[in-house]
């Protein structure tokens, strides 16, 4: 396996990507990328108009939050059942 993501219903309209994952043989090689672009054409299929995502706020996460900013994803509050967190931070995109 060189990578996973999940995609979850939270409304008719509104999906929420969990556990994106790459395994450490192929960090920087384009497998995320791959894996959001995917994700992203499910989810449109799927007729959601917005997809929302949490992620870390540690520096560790930076990588994943720039990738995330490429796709489109802007800052947002805590969603559906998530609370503000100074270890999470939150993101979404119009579909």
């Amino acid at each position: 396996m060189v990578g996973c993501g999940a995609l979850k219903e939270l409304t008719a309209e509104h999906a929420e990507i969990k556990s994106m994952r790459t395994a450490s043989n192929y960090l920087r090689q384009g497998v995320a990328a791959t894996l959001v672009k995917h994700i992203l054409e499910v989810a449109a299929q799927r007729g959601y108009k917005k997809l929302s995502l949490e992620t870390g706020s540690m520096d560790y996460f930076k990588p994943a939050r720039q990738l995330y900013k490429k796709f489109g994803f802007d800052y947002c509050p805590a969603f559906d059942e998530y609370s503000d967190d100074p270890n999470s931070l939150f993101m979404t995109k119009p579909l």
